[in-house]
């Protein structure tokens, strides 16, 4: 066995961070989004739509990525077009960051609380896009953001990032904290099955050899 001193750690023991950068540009938007899957939660996000902010800034902080996303779209129609590609953006961000995908866990999993609404997110990175998401939303819009965006966020997200991805409301009467609980559970069940697990070094987690 080598015995390397406290103060000498060889340079195979400390994986290279996982990192990506993505240019996204169409008719409709403008993207630039730059990630760090092994950061400690810091974010620089400009969107145009506030909420949507507050939202990935959840998805930063609680799967400790460190994200810049800077997004011109054309909001003058409405944030659809915006929403979607930053979705697709980050879905494509991950899938380059994650590499080989070997020794990973995979799976990720999270319940999440907030005062009266709890939202649950299962996360498997299968290599096969799959989105099921039941969010009741009570209202239609949460400050500048219609509800029914995060659908097109996520299934963004998941056809590029190519994870399979439950997400549930299973309560809740504001809207600000369904849709919270929904992004902290997220952020946390991908930081889960992002992590690398010391028992399976250099292994991909699948029977197939390959995700």
């Amino acid at each position: 066995m080598t015995h390397y001193p406290l103060t000498e750690i060889p340079e195979s023991a400390t994986p290279p961070q996982r990192t990506a950068e993505v240019t996204r540009n169409t008719a409709e938007t403008r993207i630039r989004l730059k990630l760090n899957l092994d950061g400690t939660g810091l974010s620089r996000l400009s969107t145009g739509i506030g909420f949507f902010d507050h939202m990935l800034d959840q998805i930063a902080r609680h799967g400790l990525i460190d994200l810049e996303i800077e997004a011109d779209g054309d909001l003058h129609i409405d944030g659809h077009h915006t929403v979607e590609d930053v979705g697709i953006a980050l879905g494509q961000a991950v899938h380059q960051a994650m590499g080989d995908k070997k020794g990973i866990r995979r799976y990720g999993h999270a319940y999440v609380p907030l005062d009266e609404a709890l939202s649950r997110a299962v996360i498997d990175f299968s290599g096969r896009p799959g989105l099921v998401l039941d969010i009741p939303f009570t209202s239609g819009m949460v400050g500048n953001l219609d509800t029914q965006l995060v659908h097109e966020f996520f299934q963004g997200f998941v056809n590029h990032a190519l994870v399979t991805l439950h997400i549930d409301n299973l309560r809740g009467q504001n809207a600000h904290h369904q849709a919270e609980t929904v992004f902290k559970a997220f952020g946390r069940a991908l930081r889960d099955a992002m992590e690398r697990d010391p028992r399976s070094a250099g292994v991909i987690p699948s029977t197939k050899g390959s995700l």
